[in-house]
C-alpha cells in the first residue's frame, strides 16, 4: 500500500500541471507537448474542480484570470488556442463541465467511444428520436452539415435563431453539440459585434479518421483510460470528483463504480486514506516515479 500525504500530492501537482516558475510553458510547441502529456486539461481553471489548465501552466503558478486583454499569459493562451484551431494539433471546444476543454488527439478515440456517436453523420437522428437532442441543437447541427463550416452569426441565421430572443437557445444548442462531440470551433471569422467569432464544422468532418480510431474502443475500456489518465495527473482525488469531473459523459453510478473498481484490481490505482483529504483514489503509477 502506498502512503500518500496531502503536502506530496499537492507538490506532485504543481509539477505536473506546470504551475512552478521553472516548468511554466513559454511557446507553443510546450504547450502543444502540455497537451499530448496531460491527455486532457482546461483551458481556464475552474473553480472547485481538480484538473489541470493552460492557463496556468502558462502562468507556471495558480493565478486568477485577468480581465485585461493586454495581460502577457492571458495574450498567450488566447492567441495560441486561436491559431491552432485549423491546425488539427488538439481538441478544442466545451466538453468536461460544459467548458472549454483541450484533448489530445491520442486521447480523443477515448472521449468518442463514450459518447453517441458511431461514425455516421446521421447518428444525430437517433439521439433526436431517442429525447437525447433538442430542436435547437439538431438545427444547428444540419445548418452545419447542409453549408459546411458556418460562423456564429451566419450559423444562426441559417438554424433560424437570430432573433435575440433566441439567443440563449442557441447558445445551449452549442455547448449540447460540442459535449456531444458533434461539432468544433475550426477557425476565427471576422464578424459580429466584436469582429469575433467562431466557425464551427461537423467533429466528424474535422477529424475524418476519428470514427475508425474508436470503433474497436469498448465503453469499458474508454472509462478506464478517461479515468486512469486523470488520475495520473491529478495524482489523487476522492470518488465524487471523479464523477463530477466525467459527468456530461453521463456515465452512471455503477459503471463508474465498475470501472474504479476495475483500476484497483490492476493495481494501477489505490484507494487510501490521505490525512486532512479523507479517501483518495491514487495514481500508484505518479506516485512511484
Amino acid at each position: 500500500m502506498i502512503a500518500a500525504t496531502g503536502r506530496e500530492i499537492r507538490r506532485l501537482r504543481e509539477w505536473n500541471y506546470h504551475r512552478l516558475p521553472e516548468r511554466r510553458i513559454k511557446t507553443v510547441e510546450e504547450a502543444r507537448v502540455y497537451v499530448d502529456e496531460m491527455g486532457f486539461c482546461f483551458f481556464w481553471p475552474i473553480k472547485d474542480i481538480e484538473l489541470p489548465s493552460l492557463f496556468h501552466a502558462i502562468a507556471g503558478r495558480v493565478r486568477p484570470v485577468p480581465m485585461k486583454h493586454d495581460d502577457a499569459d492571458l495574450s498567450k493562451c488566447w492567441g495560441w488556442k486561436d491559431a491552432a484551431l485549423d491546425k488539427k494539433w488538439w481538441y478544442y471546444g466545451k466538453l468536461l463541465r460544459r467548458r472549454a476543454t483541450l484533448v489530445s488527439l491520442g486521447m480523443l478515440p477515448y472521449f468518442y467511444a463514450c459518447s453517441e456517436n458511431y461514425g455516421d453523420l446521421d447518428d444525430y437522428l437517433q439521439e433526436y428520436e431517442d429525447g437525447l437532442m433538442t430542436a435547437e441543437a439538431k438545427a444547428v447541427y444540419e445548418a452545419i452539415l447542409e453549408n459546411g463550416p458556418l460562423d456564429t452569426v451566419r450559423l444562426r441565421r441559417e438554424a433560424r435563431m437570430s432573433a435575440e430572443s433566441a439567443k440563449s437557445r442557441f447558445d445551449r444548442a452549442l455547448v449540447e453539440l460540442q459535449v456531444g462531440l458533434k461539432v468544433i470551433p475550426v477557425g476565427v471569422a471576422r464578424v459580429g459585434a466584436w469582429n469575433y467569432a467562431f466557425n464551427y464544422e461537423i467533429v466528424q468532418r474535422h477529424f475524418p479518421e476519428l470514427p475508425d480510431q474508436a470503433r474497436h474502443i469498448k465503453r469499458s475500456e474508454a472509462r478506464r483510460a478517461l479515468v486512469l489518465r486523470y488520475l495520473d495527473n491529478v495524482v489523487a482525488a476522492d470518488r465524487k470528483m471523479v464523477a463530477k469531473v466525467f459527468h456530461v459523459l453521463r456515465w452512471t453510478r455503477r459503471e463508474l463504480k465498475r470501472t474504479i473498481a476495475a483500476l484497483l484490481e490492476q493495481g494501477v490505482v489505490q484507494e487510501a486514506q490521505v490525512a486532512g483529504e479523507g479517501m483518495l483514489l491514487v495514481s500508484t503509477r505518479t506516485l512511484g516515479r
